[in-house]
């Protein structure tokens, strides 16, 4: 794409515009206004957070970005999506934010107004060419913007035009440690309309999974299974969401031992294990994330029940750790427990003590989740990692197994088997509830429903 003079992003083969042209586009275009009881789902949410910031920063002008587009290829952008946190703060979480500013303008003693700044609809009359030349942003490229009056609607803050945002010193949650962090830290307790976008979130992800085992005879006859699983996944997250809220893991046999195998060009062995890590990510911008690892056959055999039930047992532990008070790190400590123990009664080590079973595990036991699949990353240490469990959070509990195809410490019947087991859980006054509770966790569950939805 090249900048033309007049400010639009035109194509370097686009035509000229005659001036009976630029005159004709111009008129007779009916109003098309908004409805005037539109309002982002978030509404009535959004300023109460607005006032947890503003409360720590007083003074302070703070600015908190939607982010820009990135090209992928030429004049092709990637598929924009906003910046949790100011989805998180405005309740805007479509592809129409790119280049949004929210900035919250000190005002008065300590507080703040929230001001947004942002790119209004284009008029179609005098002489704006935007709407029908602007490949990057004209309503005809790509789909109508609200004008500033519509845009105070949706979200209950004032907006002005992006070209009046002015740069005075400003936090700016993009280069901020400190703003950043706390951006994060406020995230980490969900409210109960956070909790119920999340839920929804498992609920399309169940019918995800649902669709691929129906979908295995299919994807086993294909030269590349993997890939046939990951769009069967990813049709469901569009039809019922924003799409994926990260990349599928659709990873078969050996490929399960690569934590975050996203290629998915394998084909699938029906005597193979697949691991298929997938998110559901709705409209509002909330995630799932569960992992099931299935047998492609339909049935365990014995030595990948051997490992699997190994996996659920130290994910049961963990699950078992979780509740208000309890340290985070409690319940990745309380699974990795169980896995120890399992690796020395198999042999694989000589005693549960240590920490030499990270050879077959690798990585932690779970993370927050939320608008973000690894959600409040920028919190500091002692809030999250060190912090306590309170009511609210809402986290994932992930043990694995990877158990390499070309370790020689292993027996060679255990090697290229990985087993996950993923669950999303949210903390609740007296422990945790399963959110995913909908999908089967145990051998013999598996086994049933598989072959449920195979014969369906």
């Amino acid at each position: 794409m090249s900048d033309h003079p007049s400010g639009l992003h035109i194509g370097s083969h686009d035509l000229p515009v005659s001036g009976e042209l630029s005159r004709f586009m111009a008129a007779d275009w009916a109003a098309s206004p908004l409805s005037a009881a539109a309002r982002v789902p978030a509404h009535a949410v959004t300023p109460a957070r607005r006032a947890r910031l503003s409360a720590l920063f007083p003074g302070e002008r703070l600015v908190v970005r939607a982010g820009d587009l990135k090209v992928r290829s030429n004049d092709c952008d990637h598929r924009f999506r906003p910046h949790s946190a100011y989805a998180w703060l405005t309740g805007l979480t479509g592809e129409d934010q790119v280049g949004h500013v929210l900035v919250l303008e000190p005002s008065g003693p300590s507080g703040h107004e929230a001001v947004l700044y942002l790119r209004p609809r284009s008029p179609r009359a005098g002489g704006n060419e935007e709407f029908y030349r602007d490949r990057r942003y004209g309503e005809f490229w790509v789909g109508r913007r609200p004008d500033l009056a519509e845009a105070e609607l949706l979200t209950g803050i004032r907006c002005a035009h992006l070209d009046s945002l002015g740069a005075p010193p400003a936090r700016d949650a993009a280069t901020d440690h400190e703003l950043a962090a706390a951006l994060s830290e406020l995230r980490l307790v969900k409210d109960a309309w956070e909790v119920g976008q999340l839920q929804l979130a498992v609920d399309h992800t169940t019918a995800g999974f649902e669709d691929v085992v129906r979908a295995l005879p299919r994807a086993l006859a294909h030269e590349r299974g993997e890939r046939w699983i990951e769009g069967v996944f990813g049709l469901r997250a569009r039809a019922e969401g924003n799409g994926t809220g990260y990349d599928t893991i659709a990873a078969s046999g050996a490929h399960a031992c690569v934590l975050h195998w996203i290629r998915n060009d394998g084909r699938l062995n029906r005597d193979d294990l697949l691991l298929l890590d997938a998110g559901v990510e709705t409209d509002t911008l909330y995630t799932a994330d569960i992992t099931r690892t299935l047998p492609l056959s339909g049935r365990f055999s014995p030595v990948q029940r051997q490992v699997y039930e190994l996996v659920l047992a130290a994910q049961d532990a963990g699950m078992a750790a979780l509740r208000p008070g309890a340290s985070f790190r409690d319940f990745h400590r309380a699974g990795m427990r169980v896995i120890a123990e399992g690796l020395a009664d198999w042999g694989v080590l000589k005693d549960a003590e240590g920490d030499l079973h990270r050879r077959y595990t690798l990585c932690s036991s779970g993370h927050m989740l939320g608008l973000d699949v690894h959600d409040c990353a920028r919190a500091r240490a002692d809030t999250y990692l060190d912090g306590i469990l309170e009511e609210g959070q809402v986290l994932t509990v992930e043990p694995g197994l990877y158990l390499q195809p070309d370790d020689e410490t292993l027996p060679a019947e255990l090697r290229g088997i990985g087993v996950r087991i993923e669950d999303d859980l949210v903390i609740t006054s007296d422990g945790a509830r399963l959110m995913s509770s909908a999908l089967p966790r145990t051998v013999a569950g598996i086994e049933e429903w598989m072959g449920a939805l195979l014969e369906g």
